[in-house]
This record gives C-alpha cells, structure tokens and sequence, in this order.
C-alpha cells in the first residue's frame, strides 16, 4: 500500500501542479476553465488508451519508445506554457482590471485558450498514464486491494497539493498574482525543457556533455518529497547532465528575456 501512494503521489504531482498554476493564472479568464477541463478529460481517456498500450510505446524504437514519448510531450508543454506566459505578460494588466468586473472577460486578443487544453492534457496523459498503469498492473497482484487503496490515497494527497498551490496563489494581490504565476510557469516551462532533454541523452539521442555536472543525493535527494516537489516545479535533478542544465539555463534565460523586454515596451507606452 506504501508503495502504490508514493508512485502514484510522485505520477500525479506534476499533473496537479500544472494545473493548479495554470488556473490561477487565467483566474478570471471566462471560458479558460472550460478548455483546460476540456484538456483534463481528454487527457484522461488518453491516460486509459495510453496505460494499455503502455507495453507496445516502452517496447517501440527499440525499447526507447517511452522515453522519446516523454521527451515529445515534455517539449510540446514546454513551448505551450512558455507562449501562455508571453501572452499573459502581454494581457496581464488588462486582465487584471477585467478580473474586477463581474461577467466580462478579456477583450479579443489572441488568447491562447487552446494551448491551455494543450498544456493540461499533455500533463494528465504523461502522468496519468503511467499512475494508471500502475494501479491496473496492481490490480493483478495479490494485495491488489491495498495497492488499489494506497494509489487513491496518494491521488487525494497530489490533489490536496495542487490545491493548496492554487489557494495560495489565488490569495496574492492580483496585480502581483499575474507576475508570480508568470515566474513559476517560466520555471516549469524551463524544467520540462531539461527533462526532455534528459530523456533523449538517457537513450543517447543527445549527448551529455558533461554526466553527472554534480551529484546532490546526499543534501537533497530526488526521492524525497522536497525533491520530488523541487523536480515537478523546476525539474530538479540530484545528478544532472551539463546539457540538461544548458537547456534549463538557455529556456528560462529567453523566456524571462522576452517577459521583461514586454513589460519593458508596455511600461513605456502607458499614457503618463
């Protein structure tokens, strides 16, 4: 039972955490609950689809189907959320003073609604997938009833998470909310970026550079519920590749380049 909550707790902290940073950040945006619940259950059914055939991605490309099928949808969600950021770096001010008028919602300006259904649903399909795979391969065990109880318990503690991170950032002021929650999906842009990277050096398609850059096992390890936290939000990795922290050092430095050259120009255009 212990094992089925903390694998199923770890599948499905990236997924709440997603979410819950993707709906505080469109909070009062009118119909953006709609598309990210619309990519929420698309992502389930492929969770389902994705958790029977689970066997047949792990054994394709030569047994390095899973890994390049990480690093696909870890990129996809890396640039959706880094274009979400840009254009709530654009939008965000006129969000703000939106967000205080009941029944309006944002004036037309390219919103990126779809990539919001885009971003949830890659994250409930990599991570539901395999926490549905999990509890199904479970089931066939012969304490396949604790297992099933120990998963559901580690989902209602993700989703106690993800919750408490919404709670959170819903209670800053809305003219900083904007910002935070801009910074944080920078940072989880940027660590979905090194992770998909660190997929693609595991099986060789890239190479390391330098392997392990540092090892920090023995301060914080990965396994850890701080580690494990630290690796969902920012991709923290206890003994990373030189390339994978090039490419979490290269997105993050050009997404909060462009973020603060917009504030820059909007900051300037503002009547006096």
């Amino acid at each position: 039972m212990i094992s089925s909550l903390v694998i199923v707790f770890r599948e499905m902290l990236e997924m709440v955490l997603v979410i819950g940073v993707l709906l505080a950040a469109t909070r009062g945006l009118r119909t953006s609950r709609r598309w990210i619940g619309l990519g929420i259950c698309v992502g389930l059914v492929g969770a389902a689809l994705f958790a029977l055939f689970m066997e047949e991605v792990e054994a394709s490309f030569d047994g390095d189907g899973e890994f390049i099928f990480n690093a696909a949808i870890l990129a996809l969600a890396s640039v959706l959320i880094a274009w979400t950021v840009l254009w709530m770096g654009r939008h965000g001010r006129e969000m703000a003073n939106r967000m205080r008028q009941v029944g309006t919602s944002v004036r037309d300006g390219g919103a990126p609604y779809m990539a919001l259904a885009v971003v949830a649903f890659a994250a409930v399909l990599r991570e539901g997938g395999e926490a549905v795979f999990f509890l199904f391969g479970a089931a066939q065990a012969a304490e396949g009833e604790g297992l099933w109880f120990g998963g559901l318990l580690g989902a209602g503690a993700a989703l106690l998470t993800g919750g408490l991170l919404y709670a959170g950032l819903v209670r800053i002021p809305v003219q900083r909310m904007f910002s935070v929650a801009g910074w944080l999906l920078m940072l989880l842009a940027a660590g979905m970026a090194s992770q998909a990277a660190a997929n693609l050096v595991l099986i060789e398609w890239l190479p390391p550079l330098i392997d392990p850059l540092w090892n920090t096992s023995a301060w914080l390890s990965q396994e850890s519920l701080a580690g494990e936290f630290l690796h969902v939000l920012i991709g923290y990795d206890e003994a990373p590749s030189a390339l994978q922290m090039l490419v979490f050092a290269v997105s993050l430095s050009l997404m909060a380049w462009l973020w603060l050259r917009m504030q820059a120009t909007l900051a300037r255009s503002r009547p006096a």
